[in-house]
């Protein structure tokens, strides 16, 4: 009983010792968001430059969908930060999802900042591999009279091809599957698939036989036997 009573009320007073730093970081680390976004609040609060608090309230922001407090946050660390690609990265993303649920007004007019994010990204990491996905989805899903241009898709699945042979067969795929090019997008997907093995190139390919080729025998047959 003794021991027991001694250990809680040490762990009690080292808790009540540690700051709101500390003590965010460690409930962020076990995903309990809600407590530690009150924490990391207070402790930027009393810290506005510290950045690692910073960068878990951002991501916190992006796993709640508040695209806001995303956009706030990933502008404080790549502000802070210039020559960080990942920053750059994450705060393209978060235009390019508060674009998403914008009125297509204020999404045209997020648009050039989303690009340029992405575009600094790639050029500040030659090996950065988001953001060049990021840049294929956008030139994609753009309509053309907008900036939308499957020529730069594809130089950026390309460079995706020298970085991993697995995300350039998948992005190339990717284009294909958009541009309903079914069976150039089974080839790109087997070769990924035939390289990476994993749960992501099966569902790719999977999904190509059921839901786009409306071939239902050959989706069971290639589940049946990627088991």
């Amino acid at each position: 009983m003794k021991y027991f009573l001694s250990t809680f009320l040490f762990g009690t007073i080292s808790l009540w010792s540690q700051s709101n730093c500390e003590n965010g970081e460690i409930l962020f680390k076990q995903k309990k968001y809600v407590e530690a976004q009150a924490l990391l609040q207070k402790c930027i609060s009393e810290n506005p430059k510290n950045y690692k608090a910073i960068d878990q309230l951002g991501e916190i922001a992006y796993h709640n969908k508040n695209w806001d407090d995303a956009i706030k946050y990933s502008t404080i660390l790549k502000n802070a930060y210039p020559t960080n690609a990942e920053y750059w990265f994450r705060y393209g993303g978060s235009l390019g999802m508060k674009a998403k649920t914008s009125s297509k007004m204020k999404a045209l007019m997020l648009l050039d900042d989303v690009e340029g994010a992405f575009i600094k990204a790639t050029k500040l990491d030659s090996k950065h591999i988001n953001s060049r996905w990021a840049l294929v989805v956008l030139y994609v899903e753009l309509p053309g009279i907008i900036g939308g241009s499957e020529s730069k898709a594809l130089r950026y699945a390309n460079e995706l091809m020298q970085l991993s042979k697995v995300d350039g067969y998948l992005a190339k795929g990717y284009i294909d599957v958009y541009f309903e090019r079914y069976d150039k997008a089974e080839i790109n997907y087997k070769k990924a698939h035939e390289i990476g093995q994993s749960k992501t190139t099966f569902e790719k390919l999977y999904d190509l036989y059921l839901n786009k080729l409306k071939n239902k025998a050959k989706a069971e047959e290639f589940k049946r036997t990627n088991k």
